[in-house]
C-alpha cells in the first residue's frame, strides 16, 4: 500500500513540475520577444539559454508533446 500512495505521490510531484516549467517557458518566450522587438542581444542569448535548459528538463520528464 506504502509503495502505491509513493508512487502517485511522485506522480503528482511530476505533473507539477511540469506545469510550473510549461508556465516557466511561456514566460521566457514573452521575454525572449521583448528581447527581440527591441534588440537587445545580452537578453536574447539569456532567454535561449534559459529555453534550453526549460527543453531539457521537460525532455527529461517526457512532458514534449
Amino acid at each position: 500500500m506504502r509503495q502505491v500512495v509513493h508512487i502517485i505521490r511522485k506522480e503528482d510531484l511530476e505533473k507539477e513540475k511540469i506545469q510550473t516549467l510549461k508556465m516557466e517557458l511561456d514566460y521566457e518566450l514573452a521575454t525572449l520577444f521583448d528581447a527581440m522587438t527591441t534588440n537587445n542581444e545580452k537578453e536574447i542569448n539569456g532567454s535561449k539559454t534559459r529555453l534550453a535548459e526549460i527543453h531539457q528538463l521537460l525532455e527529461e520528464l517526457n512532458a514534449l508533446d
